[in-house]
Parts: structure tokens; C-alpha cells; sequence
């Protein structure tokens, strides 16, 4: 009996060794990383579907398409983001949905972009934040004198001619959490336009409560497109 225990407990240690040599995915859990024949078809789809707009190696083109291997983009992006955008792509935007390529190259896809992320993915931890709570008429006034220049006014992005993506409409406003918003606001892109907006380098130090409402503002924007 003794012997059988020892065995029981000396299975279970092996396995949490196992399991806990493992990467963490962006839920916490545990996951096998992408095999490199994951990574490699991803690359090749990337290329023959993504490159064109989205560059090689996927650093993106103001006014063109966003990076996609920015490491705070890729920090904060859940592969659920990530997969819905592909598939979807974006209404109203240069952004083509790809469902045709299936699942799994979409996958692979998205295995091709994480293998360019040096830091451990937040975007379950993100995506937990509180939904924000404000005032949309100051947000309104905040997002004119700050965020229009670049997102357009009507936050349709490189349509309206700026160098911005298009953050007021459904296709993104839909899959984007406001944690995922609000870290974008307050941290910005490395490497990109996208400048933060708190902090003692920031372009202007919003409160919290600023980009609450500004949040509220631009969800705002995005029930009215889906009305019309």
C-alpha cells in the first residue's frame, strides 16, 4: 500500500515537472508551444496573404496597415483577437477576411506572429480589466483634440487620411476588450505614431478617468456605425 502511494505521488510530481516546463499561453493554462512546421506555414501564409499590406516580418505601414509584431501589441493581444481578425478582417477597412485559408493556416498564422513576442503575453490579465465607466461628451472632447488627428474623426481611420487605424469602428471595437484599449492608451506602440498618453514621457497625461471616457466615447461611435 505504502509502495503504491509513493508511485501515485512520484507520477503526480513527474507530471506537474512536465506541465510546468511547459510556456504559458496568454490564458494562464498550459499549452504545448507552436512546432516549428506551425511557425514556418504561418510565415509562408503570411507572405502570400499579409505581406502586401502588412510588410515583412509584419512591422506594418502608417496609413497603410498596423504592425503586427509590435512586442506591446503582441503583449496585450489574445490569439482569440488575433484569429477573429484574420478571419473576419475589418468592415469598412482595407482589412479582407480570411476565412477561406481554414483554421489551422490561420492558426499557424497567428503561431508565426507570437514567435516574434520576447515577453510573456498579458492579454488574459488585460482583457479582465474593468469595462469603463465615464462621461462621452468629454470623451468626445478628449478623442477630438487628441486621437481624431490620426484615427479621423468619425475614428475610421486610414480612410479619413490619417496615419491611424480605424479604432471607431464595429470590426475592432467588437473584438477589443477596454482593458485592451485602455493599456493602448496609456503605454502606446514602441516604434510606431502611436505615442502613450500617461505617464512623464507621454504626448499628454490622462487621468484614468480621461480614457474611461474616452473608452465610453468610442463605444459610442461604434453602436452608432451599427445602427446605421
Amino acid at each position: 500500500m505504502v509502495a503504491k502511494k509513493y508511485l501515485i505521488h512520484a507520477f503526480a510530481g513527474a507530471l506537474l515537472l512536465a506541465l510546468g516546463s511547459l510556456p504559458l499561453t496568454q490564458g494562464g493554462g498550459q499549452a504545448l508551444a507552436a512546432s516549428p512546421s506551425s511557425e514556418k506555414n504561418g510565415e509562408a501564409q503570411f507572405n502570400e496573404n499579409c505581406a502586401v499590406c502588412h510588410q515583412a516580418d509584419a512591422i506594418g505601414e502608417p496609413g497603410v496597415a498596423p504592425s503586427l509584431t509590435n512586442q506591446e501589441f503582441l503583449g496585450i493581444a489574445s490569439d482569440k483577437f488575433l484569429m477573429a481578425t484574420i478571419r473576419d478582417g475589418r468592415e469598412d477597412t482595407a482589412m479582407a477576411p480570411f476565412a477561406h485559408l481554414g483554421r489551422q493556416n490561420v492558426r499557424d498564422i497567428v503561431d508565426y506572429l507570437r514567435s516574434h513576442a520576447m515577453e510573456q503575453n498579458r492579454a488574459v490579465e488585460v482583457d479582465a480589466q474593468p469595462d469603463a465607466h465615464g462621461d462621452p461628451r468629454l470623451g468626445e472632447q478628449w478623442y477630438n483634440n487628441i486621437c481624431s488627428t490620426c484615427h479621423g474623426v468619425a475614428g475610421d481611420g486610414y480612410f479619413a487620411g490619417g496615419t491611424g487605424t480605424a479604432i471607431g469602428l464595429p470590426g475592432f471595437l467588437d473584438k477589443a476588450s477596454d482593458g485592451f484599449i485602455r493599456e493602448t492608451i496609456k503605454v502606446g506602440r514602441s516604434s510606431t505614431r502611436m505615442l502613450p498618453f500617461q505617464g512623464p514621457t507621454a504626448l499628454a497625461n490622462l487621468s484614468d478617468q480621461e480614457i474611461d471616457d474616452i473608452i465610453v466615447y468610442l463605444r459610442g461611435l461604434g453602436q452608432s456605425q451599427e445602427e446605421d
